[in-house]
């Protein structure tokens, strides 16, 4: 009677607590923010990443658009940040957004690449926990020395 209540006690009771309280869900949001020297709107050749920059995850009630969560990070020397997110957003519509950047010479927000939408649920297909936006960017006033060869480029791959 004794072993009984011993191999209830170490086997049971554990499971039980665990299957009693909510799982909670850790996601990984990555991107990167770049300089974009040729002002083309994407990542060319010339484009490098920006250390110190800032970027935020927010996330929006889908029917009346209230903020519901948020969250800052900061760009490592690669330019990539990460953001832990420990809630699924399944009914959320959440986007990853340019707050700042660190670089005196580069402070534009590239128009169309200011923003990334992530999905943060599991509901979705998607086995890894870990989530990529899409690259956001910053542009200089005058694009750099050799811009205009670098999108003849991508011209000629066009055609």
């Amino acid at each position: 009677m004794g072993r009984a209540i011993l191999l209830f006690a170490l086997c049971v009771l554990p499971a039980l607590v665990a299957a009693a309280r909510p799982a909670r869900t850790q996601f990984e949001v990555e991107g990167y923010v770049y300089c974009d020297h040729c002002r083309a709107g994407f990542e060319t050749q010339k484009t490098t990443y920006i250390a110190g920059a800032r970027v935020r995850l927010e996330c929006k009630n889908r029917q009346t658009m209230e903020l519901v969560y948020s969250k800052e990070a900061t760009t490592d020397s690669s330019g990539t940040y990460k953001i832990r997110v420990s809630e699924d957003h399944q009914d959320q519509i959440c986007d990853t957004m340019l707050v700042s950047s660190s670089r005196a010479d580069c402070r534009s927000p590239s128009s169309g690449r200011d923003r990334a939408r992530v999905v943060l649920t599991n509901n979705n297909g998607i086995a890894s926990n870990k989530r990529y936006a899409n690259s956001m960017g910053f542009e200089v006033e005058e694009p750099m020395s050799g811009c205009a060869e670098v999108l003849r480029q991508y011209k000629e791959l066009d055609e």
